[in-house]
């Protein structure tokens, strides 16, 4: 039997790959927006009145890649800007209604996308590997 790879950083760019690719796939077809997409519409609807940087810095994105990816969410319908109320230069992200039903569809395929790694991993590893993600997530390296 061979050892086990242990080029962590190879194996973590592997997983993240393969689980993305999966991820958008189902979610493009329950929802029609990809886990990208997702996620930014997650943060919208977290955050009432989240700026396109406050988004950034959710996401842990540069604001240049925010601003591609809000012009696709306003350009399919999902979010809507409108003028920031003490910032001149500053626009709030919103939630339209298409932008809601995308959430309502995704959370099924999300759980159990979810509940599938569960399965996978174990409840114990599970819950580990997301602590050590979380951690690793927000290294200072």
């Amino acid at each position: 039997m061979s050892e086990p790879d242990e080029r962590l950083f190879f194996l973590l760019q592997r997983a993240a790959h393969q689980l993305r690719t999966a991820a958008d796939r189902r979610c493009l077809a329950a929802a029609g927006v990809t886990t990208a997409q997702l996620g930014a519409l997650f943060a919208v609807d977290g955050e009432p009145g989240v700026t396109q940087r406050g988004l950034a810095r959710t996401l842990g994105l540069r604001e240049s890649a925010v601003t591609g990816l809000v012009a696709r969410l306003t350009g399919a319908g999902l979010i809507a800007k409108r003028a920031h109320p003490s910032e001149h230069r500053a626009v709030v992200l919103e939630l339209t209604a298409e932008g809601a039903a995308a959430l309502r569809a995704a959370r099924p395929e999300v759980d159990r996308f979810n509940e599938e790694l569960r399965a996978l991993l174990g409840e114990q590893g599970f819950s580990r590997t997301a602590a050590a993600l979380y951690q690793l997530a927000h290294w200072e390296g």
